[in-house]
């Protein structure tokens, strides 16, 4: 694939056959259908109330703020598409400064998205991975960001 983010792609509209958005749909609106049951299941099962939700809910927000701001989700699609990454691999494909980077890579280190390897040289060499909850938070985003690009 291409070296250009999830983002750029939404805009400039992916080309899907009909038949392939289909399946893309069906199978999200399954998921959709199955994340609500089991939810609704759940929540009636443990009685947990409106306000317990809301507060469960609230404690998410710090963790959709980080990902709401700008080249978070890009460098974690980034990652995504190419396992393994150096940091001036990153940098060259999105475009990036590298004050900028470097402190984004840090956040999302801290929060547990991403690995930082280091491998000895000569020459020392800096590699970023995305960690299992950074793989699963990717693939959580895609339906958000295929809803919202206005492909569904």
């Amino acid at each position: 694939m291409p070296s250009y983010t999830w983002c750029k792609m939404v805009n400039h509209r992916l080309t899907i056959s009909s038949d392939l958005r289909q399946l893309i749909e069906s199978r999200m609106e399954r998921t959709i259908r199955g994340i609500e049951e089991t939810l609704k299941d759940v929540l009636s099962r443990q009685g947990v109330t409106v306000e317990e939700l809301r507060d469960d809910l609230k404690s998410l927000e710090k963790s959709f703020n980080m990902l709401s701001q700008k080249w978070n989700l890009e460098i974690l699609y980034t990652l995504f598409l190419k396992d393994a990454v150096s940091f001036s691999s990153l940098k060259r494909v999105l475009g990036v400064n590298s004050r900028t980077l470097s402190n984004k890579l840090k956040n999302l280190q801290k929060y547990g998205y991403i690995d930082r390897r280091v491998h000895s040289g000569p020459p020392l060499r800096v590699e970023y991975a995305l960690t299992r909850r950074g793989r699963e938070t990717v693939l959580l985003a895609l339906p958000l960001l295929y809803y919202s690009s206005g492909l569904f």
